[in-house]
């Protein structure tokens, strides 16, 4: 690596820590069937897996946990249908708890997603509304997503604007925490993370309750 690129990626990895750069990351996993009827019906059950949220905790080995709340902070059993759900993610290790707000749910013949911002956490009351309770600026989004095409069934995971969460009155009292967990804790599952749930979304990874 020349000296030019050096000192580029030292101010590149200088904008992360600042806040002042965002990084775009697509994760995958595709599953491949013999023929059109079994193909639909993993899709159907791909969609299902995508919308039950609170399974995803069930993955083996090292995994975050995710709880489906609605608006008003109360625990949701069930699956996500409609934008306006917040969802509580615990990563593994002793980490604040980090929240994503649903702005989008949308289906179609053959495709199923939904879109998560951070957020603030979901109150009974108005509360603080100005802190992002998430190591990413609320300007950072997810994509879920299930997709068929011919036999060919494909889940993914789409990061955008992935900024840390460490400037001004959206950070609270998180700067710090938010730095070190977006450029140390999440960077080392991040990947692992995310393979392993669309490999789960796909069936090619089975949580311990199946």
């Amino acid at each position: 690596m020349g000296l030019k690129n050096i000192i580029n990626k030292i101010k590149e990895e200088a904008e992360v820590l600042k806040g002042d750069a965002s990084k775009d990351k697509v994760y995958s996993t595709e599953n491949t069937y013999p023929d059109a009827t079994s193909a639909r019906q993993g899709f159907e059950d791909s969609k299902r897996k995508l919308f039950d949220v609170n399974s995803w905790s069930d993955l083996p080995g090292i995994n975050s946990k995710f709880v489906l709340y609605d608006q008003h902070g109360n625990e949701l059993n069930r699956p996500l249908t409609i934008p306006g759900c917040y969802i509580r993610i615990n990563l593994p290790g002793p980490t604040p708890e980090n929240w994503v707000r649903v702005t989008d749910v949308h289906e179609e013949e053959n495709i199923a997603e939904f879109i998560v911002h951070p957020s603030e956490k979901p109150q009974p009351e108005p509360g603080n509304e100005n802190v992002t309770e998430h190591f990413f600026a609320k300007e950072a989004s997810s994509t879920f997503r299930v997709e068929l095409k011919g036999n060919k069934l494909t889940a993914y995971e789409i990061g955008k604007n992935e900024a840390i969460n460490n400037k001004g009155e959206e950070a609270g009292d998180r700067g710090l925490a938010n730095t070190l967990l977006a450029e140390g804790g999440w960077a080392g599952v991040q990947a692992l993370q995310w393979n392993k749930l669309t490999s789960y979304l796909v069936h090619q990874t089975e949580s311990k309750s199946n």
